[in-house]
């Protein structure tokens, strides 16, 4: 059984986690300070880090029910969900029937505004671990306990990853930090080269000292590089000034250093016993009983099942929300009918659900239009394992097989450090260990990988990302069904290559400004 490190404070130790969104530097109400209770207890610190990384993986301390951050909906709250939502929904690959306010306009990539709650709920949900990651860091300022420079460093990752995201979604947002923390005025807006300085001095700032070995599900020296490898290659996306090499040194030290290696089983990465599997970098953690959460891979498995179409027992749920279907844009990649999946000798392509579903789709609100992704699943990998209603499959924020398809990206774009012939070494090694075709190099264009990528890392949270780096987003070069709206795809603004600064953030610091087009 895997070891979860997600820990249920007290009701007084998580008092200090309660803060308002809209005031970043609100003193928490507790019994006891956090010196105090670091001063009284040292090895306290171990449960405190935890219940940070836990605003990754769940909504809130008191079980699926509960929310760090105010939400009508305390599933909706999570990490996970928005980073599915914002970063998959929106992209080419996956859709969701639900026709919620606010879900519609991500599904359809149109008529995004400012009052969207998906924009407001991904807003919150990082600027509440931000102040949380600074009150930490304030009182570990003052306090002795064990292991306290590695401590300190996780902290800061986990901050930084909050900030990463801010870069990655809204372009910009405000710069909340220990040094400011208690400041009484609203923070001054943070534009996103701002933000991204920070970021990157951050990162190399703790990456020399962090350690290189972690328990499982907490950051190390390389899930350190592998933030930094992701700033880097999209440095041009975000600062306007490309940073290829910069990403290389990183991608190589992960590749080099790590000593991570690909699973020869890719259904595993993805089963409820990935623990186990030597390519994952860094997961969100998730547990059936004593984790629970409606946000984690819960979402993922059950929002893809539903019993209309789909024996739920045999992914090992016990309930189906009847939502999420790809389409053609991702199993298309694969052949251009059912039968062609099914005649594919790839592993990819057979992790779809295609009997009593079309593949076209015609409509996005229609269950059967499209096939369900079973890309995940609550079984373990042999296929065994009661049905739960809550997923214990760990989701893979970071594993070897994208840092491999970045370093081929980045051979590609001519970046120092890398060579074409190990670029194809590395993309052959992820296709064969899915039974794919090897490719030969003149095969090695940067249209194979947006597409290989596709292949192998869709609905795991950065498609949209993806395509904006490829210039594949907005405009209408590339089209998938239901872009802008339309069900055969359309074109879309550059302003949609960020989100719109949530109506409650705007009014809660006046110093910020809208996006432009919202």
């Amino acid at each position: 059984m895997k070891k979860i490190f997600l820990i249920l404070l007290s009701i007084a130790t998580l008092g200090m986690y309660t803060s308002c969104i809209d005031d970043l530097d609100t003193e928490p109400i507790t019994e006891l300070s956090l010196e105090e209770l670091l001063a009284s207890d040292p090895n306290a610190v171990e449960g405190l880090v935890s219940r940070l990384y836990s605003t990754f993986a769940l909504t809130g301390p008191s079980g699926p029910g509960s929310s760090d951050i105010d939400s009508p909906d305390p599933g909706e709250s999570a990490f996970l969900r928005a980073i599915i939502n914002l970063q998959d929904f929106t992209a080419d690959a996956m859709k969701n029937r639900w026709g919620d306010d606010g879900l519609d306009q991500l599904t359809t990539t149109s008529d995004w505004d400012r009052n969207n709650k998906f924009f407001k709920l991904f807003y919150d949900r990082a600027y509440y671990t931000i102040p949380q990651c600074n009150n930490f860091l304030q009182a570990l300022d003052v306090a002795d306990f064990p292991d306290e420079e590695n401590i300190v460093a996780e902290t800061r990752f986990l901050r930084a990853l909050a900030y990463y995201n801010i870069i990655d979604v809204f372009g910009k947002g405000v710069l909340a930090t220990e040094v400011n923390f208690g400041q009484t005025q609203p923070l001054p807006e943070a534009s996103r080269i701002d933000l991204f300085n920070y970021v990157e001095s951050e990162l190399l700032a703790i990456e020399p000292v962090i350690r290189t070995t972690s328990s499982y599900g907490r950051a190390n020296r390389y899930v350190v590089d592998m933030l930094l490898a992701k700033l880097y290659i999209n440095a041009e996306v975000y600062t306007g000034t490309p940073r290829w090499s910069d990403a290389a040194t990183y991608v190589n030290k992960v590749i080099n250093e790590g000593g991570y290696s690909l699973d020869s089983n890719f259904v595993r990465i993805f089963s409820s016993d990935n623990n186990s599997s030597p390519e994952i970098i860094f997961p969100l953690l998730a547990e059936s009983l004593t984790s629970q959460s409606y946000g984690n891979t819960t979402y993922i498995v059950n929002g893809s099942l539903s019993s209309d179409t789909m024996p739920l027992a045999q992914f090992g749920a016990t309930d189906g929300w009847t939502g999420h279907r790809a389409s053609k844009g991702w199993y298309g990649l694969f052949g251009n009918s059912a039968a062609e999946l099914g005649a594919s000798n790839d592993v990819r392509a057979s992790l779809f659900w295609t009997t009593g579903h079309n593949f076209e789709m015609s409509d996005y609100r229609e269950w059967t239009d499209g096939f369900p992704s079973i890309k995940f699943r609550n079984t373990a990998s042999d296929g065994s394992g009661n049905p739960v209603g809550f997923s214990a499959t760990d989701f893979p924020f970071y594993r070897l097989s994208d840092v491999y398809l970045m370093y081929a990206e980045l051979a590609i774009r001519g970046a120092a450090g890398t060579s074409m012939n190990d670029a194809l070494t590395y993309v052959n090694d992820v296709r064969t260990r899915s039974n794919a075709d090897a490719v030969g190099m003149s095969d090695l264009t940067l249209e194979f990988i947006i597409d290989e990528r596709a292949r192998e890392l869709n609905l795991e949270g950065m498609r949209r990302s993806d395509l904006i780096r490829f210039n594949k987003f907005t405009g209408g070069s590339y089209i998938w069904p239901w872009k802008g709206g339309t069900a055969s795809g359309s074109s879309i603004s550059d302003d949609y290559k960020l989100f719109p600064i949530p109506a409650t953030a705007l009014q809660a610091n006046p110093n910020l400004t809208q996006n432009p087009g919202y």
